[in-house]
């Protein structure tokens, strides 16, 4: 299984961008700058400020200042959060000789605070709701006004001057002035100071702004301001550009595309644009996070990445492009090695992953798509089911690229195959040019351009028992597509062979005629819950007669029957008799 993570180790030659970012950022004649790191969801932003941290950091001059706006935005104001993280920073950072200074610095941030807690305090003595402790006396004095107040009333606005006076002592003296334009600019001249004597480069991350709410991502875009454009300062922001363009326009009461774009340019000088990954950085990709995963030592590791950046910055020539032999030959794996095999399940996977709509190259799911595929191999190999990983990474990949339809009928299509061997599946791999999409299932029609490269894609489906797969999937599926409710007829099926009372009973025949093929495992976890009721098997009951009917005509409630049994403290004998011998009997034609 991976991390669903950022990553400091580059896999996808992003150190391309990190190491731009930070030429400019190590540029004093570039300074102060605002660069914005702009892409999708799961592209790998926070990555990439990764690489450009680690790389920073190795030079002592750069203080390398990380924020999270979203891990900020329920616990504290955004501006607040911001200039306190930086401030506090800049003290730790700074040595013993201008700690003085520094500690000055802090308490001018305090102000600025204070300043907005003054401004609650006037606003909740005019009358005007506010938040948090001053809305709730607001409310009380509200109620004193009316003569309508009582004891807590008294009670809560006491409070709330208690606490505003307390928030205040120490930080304003006296006489000092509260002029909020005159304390944002003896906050600049005092940061700035503090920067040149300490003779370092102040480079602040801001992550994550395009998760936060749009009043949040706003007052973190203006507490910004108060930092821009001074001495070695460099801003860097990770945000989805759309989303940060929709908080803006939210926030500004629709302001219109060339006022948002204003905004935005005003605060980010240099915008970057994650590159999408091509077939080859996909490629890549894979074989890293296989390699990663192995058991081959850190070191050829490290070689195999190495030389599939390499290869990967000389894309853009005639050069031949990286292949598995190679891949092998770097890791020291001979043919037969499992690994080979798995760096060839994803050369094979590449080409879909990098182009699918619903994947597009997107290395979060491209990561989650292959621990999907991971788990379901592991159970695979705890219940003994002979299922290759490739066989599982292809079903998988179904599920994330079409709709619940589509998959319910590739699902019914072989849960109703004699012996779970869809014969359209064999048809339509059969025929040697494209697939014409009117022979595809009605289903798989509006994927077809998916589903017309899929099908070419190894291995083959046709003339394998796909049940164990289907029902794996439906154990480990993913909340997207998790199992519908079942069908009316399904329903009723069970509640008849919950009271079977004949082995031979046509009603418990017929009901089992008539689930659906696709819902005949969750029949069986219907009927096994039902079970599961009543703990009293000193004698044959009706709800077992109707399991064990139900498990001689599927492979895949068979085993679902056979696990409750041994889930039994014990087994009566009549059971283990009624049972003996099911193992053939159960592969019958219905799955």
């Amino acid at each position: 299984m991976w991390a669903d993570s950022e990553s400091q180790t580059d896999y996808l030659n992003y150190s391309e961008v990190s190491e731009m970012i930070c030429d400019m950022v190590c540029d004093d004649a570039m300074l102060p700058i605002s660069l914005g790191v702009y892409g999708t969801w799961g592209v790998g932003k926070s990555s990439i400020l990764q690489l450009i941290g680690k790389q920073l950091e190795a030079d002592k001059r750069n203080l390398v200042v990380p924020f999270d706006a979203w891990l900020y935005q329920d616990f504290d104001e955004a501006k607040s959060a911001l200039m306190t993280v930086i401030a506090k920073s800049v003290y730790e950072a700074a040595p013993e000789t201008l700690k003085e200074k520094a500690a000055n610095f802090y308490r001018r941030v305090n102000k600025l605070k204070v300043l907005g807690i003054a401004a609650d305090v006037g606003a909740f003595f005019a009358g005007v709701p506010t938040l948090g402790m001053f809305a709730k006396a607001a409310g009380a004095a509200g109620d004193m006004w009316d003569g309508t107040s009582d004891e807590e009333d008294i009670t809560a606005v006491r409070e709330a001057a208690a606490e505003a006076e307390k928030r205040t002592t120490g930080l304003l003296k006296p006489k000092e002035k509260r002029n909020a334009p005159e304390e944002i600019v003896a906050f600049r001249k005092d940061f700035s100071e503090l920067l040149s004597k300490l003779d370092r480069r102040l480079v602040v991350f801001v992550d994550n702004l395009d998760r936060c709410l749009p009043p949040n991502a706003i007052s973190t875009l203006e507490a910004m301001r108060l930092f821009l454009f001074l001495p070695k300062t460099a801003f860097i922001v990770a945000a989805d550009e759309d989303m940060v363009r929709l908080a803006v326009a939210k926030h500004f009461k629709d302001p219109g595309d060339r006022h948002i774009t204003d905004y935005l340019d005003k605060l980010i000088q240099v915008p970057l644009r994650v590159p999408r990954l091509g077939l080859q950085e996909v490629r890549a990709y894979l074989f890293m996070l296989a390699a990663a995963r192995s058991d081959v030592e850190p070191a050829k590791v490290e070689d195999l990445r190495t030389f599939l950046i390499e290869k990967l910055r000389r894309s853009w020539s005639d050069e031949a492009p990286f292949d598995v032999d190679q891949a092998a030959a770097k890791l020291g794996i001979p043919v037969d090695h499992e690994l080979r095999r798995t760096l060839e399940t994803m050369d094979r996977l590449a080409d879909l992953l990098a182009h699918s709509n619903q994947v597009n190259g997107n290395p979060r799911i491209v990561k989650r798509l292959l621990n999907v595929v991971r788990m379901r191999a592991s159970v695979a190999r705890r219940r003994g089911m002979a299922l290759d990983e490739s066989i599982i990474a292809k079903l998988a990949l179904f599920e994330r690229c079409t709709g619940e339809d589509a998959i319910r009928t590739l699902n019914a299509m072989i849960s109703s195959a004699p012996a779970g061997k869809a014969p359209t599946l064999t048809e339509l791999e059969a025929i040697p040019d494209a697939v014409p999409p009117d022979r595809l299932p009605k289903d798989w029609q509006q994927y077809a351009d998916f589903v017309l490269d899929w099908l070419k894609l190894h291995p083959p489906l046709g003339g394998l028992d796909l049940r164990p797969a289907v029902y794996l999937s439906r154990e480990t599926m993913p909340i997207r597509v998790s199992i519908q409710r079942l069908s009316e007829k399904t329903r009723k099926a069970i509640e008849i062979l919950l009271k079977t009372a004949i082995a031979t009973s046509p009603a418990s025949k017929a009901a089992i005629d008539d689930i659906e093929p696709s819902e005949v495992g969750d029949a069986m976890d219907e009927i096994i819950a039902a079970m599961k009721r009543n703990p009293d098997w000193s004698k044959l009951r009706p709800d077992f007669r109707g399991a064990h009917l139900l498990a001689t005509k599927d492979k895949i409630a068979h085993d679902k029957l056979v696990a409750f049994i041994k889930s039994l403290p014990k087994t009566p004998r009549w059971m283990a008799t009624m049972m003996k011998g099911d193992g053939n009997k159960s592969a019958g034609s219905k799955g």
